[in-house]
């Protein structure tokens, strides 16, 4: 391994010693931490090498914070991820700043109160995930044409089931529609 690779915190295996994090680099050697001891080596002849994955990117046509910017944005969009404020913005304006409150039959018990921004989070979230589930049945390649079928009438059973929120919704694309999505 050579010595202009290595960085400070970087797990390292070495093949005597085992797994260590490099503590300090010096000109022709670095200050490793093992479990038995600290120990100073010359990472060109000890044999040592990565202990964790690395990449390396040559040629780099952009900043390198855009490149982990959209990198991590497209993880997110990926996974279904939406930011709390893009969703608070698909809720209609009446309904802003309100509450959902749930009373309970018997007067001794307290009753809940969520607000609305919460309850829609929430509601929003079970619509992605249930996006994300007909898409994943869609494309699955184990599953015949009639398991599809038959796994995409729960879902649209589910969406039918949550089309009661749609009152909640500004624009009609974004609620629920009984006919799945």
């Amino acid at each position: 391994m050579k010595l202009e690779a290595l960085h400070i915190g970087q797990k390292v295996r070495h093949p005597q010693y085992g797994v260590g994090v490099v503590k300090s680099i010096a000109e022709h050697s670095a200050e490793v931490r093992f479990d038995d001891a600290h120990r100073t080596v010359d990472p060109d002849r000890s044999g040592m090498t990565p202990a964790e994955s690395t990449a390396s990117i040559s040629e780099l046509q952009m900043p390198l914070e855009q490149l982990l910017n959209a990198t991590i944005e497209s993880v997110l969009d990926r996974l279904g991820y939406e930011s709390p404020n893009s969703v608070i913005e698909q809720l209609g304006a009446r309904w802003h700043k309100g509450k959902l409150v749930l009373h309970p039959a018997d007067p001794t018990l307290q009753t809940k109160e969520v607000p609305l921004e919460v309850f829609f989070h929430k509601l929003v979230g079970i619509r992605n995930q249930l996006r994300v589930l007909e898409q994943k049945i869609n494309s699955h390649a184990n599953l015949t044409d009639g398991e599809k079928v038959e796994l995409q009438q729960y879902i649209t059973r589910a969406y039918g089931s949550l089309t009661t929120f749609n009152l909640l919704f500004k624009t009609k694309e974004d609620q629920f529609s009984s006919k799945g999505e």
